[in-house]
């Protein structure tokens, strides 16, 4: 958009900038709570005013065009100083929207919930979703979500992401099984636990995986004797006593304190992940947000 062109209307850059991070038009009306038609309407009158196309139409959702970066890059920040400075519609009530709050359910269950509890009780209201990081990030950029607790960094820049805790891996299984292995797994190595179920929750193995690579430097070749796609699941079995696992310690803590697991190896240099807080752009404009990140943020450092 150069010098010459008319001046865009505020709505329209709006419209625009929601579009650009969300990643659809149909995430924008969303994000809006506008008609998707009129978002599609309000596109082509930004782009019939600057004589430029901003985004390529996609099979799902749009990309924006260079024009569409460089115009996002100049805008962005004023559109969202502006959004502060007017603060929440005063036609919404008294009360703020619910916070829309999603990430690993495993985690969320264990850590993040009984973390936010005093806001609940304080009248905070949240929403919360469950699912794997990739479709989570997703449905944020998709507007549905106002928060992601992210078990990796979001790629591209239209994402805010921040450090939240580390989790720390453990190779575990029950008393009954642990005693043997223990003594066997520094001398032999991963060959110890030949013949010994495998407990996971997906096929890929993606936890064992990074352990054996990042603590006995090998890939891990084997199947899995039982998969279950929650890892409460997998906690379960192997403290009934089904095999041996790999497990967040956050989440087996309990039952290695109690005496219920026993940890088979303690590395000097455990594998380690850290998960990230991510967060929609305009979620702000919501108050409760806030103070649910920045109570999370404050939880992080203490897990």
């Amino acid at each position: 958009m150069d010098a010459t062109s008319p001046s865009p209307d505020l709505n329209l850059l709006r419209t625009f900038l929601a579009v650009y991070r969300s990643g659809s038009f149909t995430g924008a009306a969303r994000l809006l709570g506008l008609s998707q038609p009129t978002v599609t309407t309000q596109m082509r009158a930004l782009e019939r005013q600057s004589g430029r196309e901003l985004f390529e139409r996609l099979p799902r959702g749009v990309a924006p065009t260079p024009v569409a970066d460089e115009l996002a890059a100049r805008i962005a920040a004023p559109l969202d100083e502006l959004a502060g400075v007017a603060g929440p519609d005063p036609a919404a009530g008294a009360h703020a929207e619910p916070v829309h709050l999603a990430g690993p359910a495993e985690f969320l269950c264990a850590t993040v919930l009984p973390a936010l509890a005093p806001l609940v009780a304080e009248g905070v209201r949240l929403r919360v979703a469950t699912g794997l990081t990739e479709p989570l990030l997703d449905e944020l950029r998709a507007g549905r979500h106002d928060l992601v607790i992210a078990t990796a960094r979001p790629r591209g820049r239209t994402l805010h992401a921040v450090p939240l805790a580390d989790e720390e891996f453990v190779l575990v299984a029950a008393p009954a099984r642990a005693g043997r292995l223990r003594d066997l797994l520094p001398v032999e190595g991963p060959a110890a636990l030949h013949g010994v179920p495998l407990v996971t929750y997906a096929e890929d193995l993606p936890i064992a995986r990074r352990y054996w690579r990042h603590v006995f430097g090998r890939r891990l070749s084997r199947t899995a004797a039982l998969t279950v796609p929650d890892l409460r699941g997998v906690l379960a079995a192997v403290v009934a006593g089904a095999g041996f696992s790999v497990l967040p310690r956050y989440l087996c803590a309990q039952a290695l304190e109690s005496g219920a697991l026993v940890e088979l190896l303690t590395p000097q240099d455990p594998p380690i992940n850290t998960g990230y807080l991510v967060e929609r752009p305009g979620a702000r404009d919501n108050p409760d947000v806030t103070r649910v990140r920045e109570l999370l943020l404050a939880a992080g450092r203490t897990w």
